[in-house]
């Protein structure tokens, strides 16, 4: 069974970074793509980044957090992160991790169709 352990979210200023961490637990990552979503109050849970696996490492992020996002991953901690710089009030949400897709041929990771198995997340509070 997959779950994932959130964690690194807070009260953060705009223009204020943070650094959230995915753990997995049950499984190894060495060979999923892994995707980080989230879900803000009264909206429906949106794709924010997603890491392939294997030494390419891969990556993807959405139009929104682009120059401001960085997604990466250490296989030996069994661990994802996403490293937020310049957070805007509008990127409060709860955020969590999963399983994504890997599109055949290009063996690009992809933010559609994520594995439903989703953690408690980590809540991530941009205000003044």
């Amino acid at each position: 069974q997959l779950q994932f352990v959130e964690s690194g979210g807070g009260l953060v200023q705009p223009g204020g970074s943070l650094r959230l961490s995915c753990t997995a637990s049950g499984f190894t990552l060495d060979y999923s793509a892994v995707g980080w979503f989230r879900q803000a109050p009264g909206k429906e849970r949106e794709g924010v980044s997603c890491i392939s696996p294997n030494d390419d490492s891969t990556t993807y992020y959405t139009d929104s957090v682009k120059g401001r996002f960085t997604i990466s991953r250490d296989d030996s901690k069994n661990t994802v992160y996403l490293q937020m710089h310049s957070l805007k009030p509008e990127d409060t949400a709860v955020y969590y991790c999963t399983v994504v897709p890997i599109t055949t041929g290009q063996g690009m990771c992809t933010l559609d169709d994520p594995v439903e198995s989703w953690g408690q997340g980590t809540l991530v509070t941009v205000s003044s």
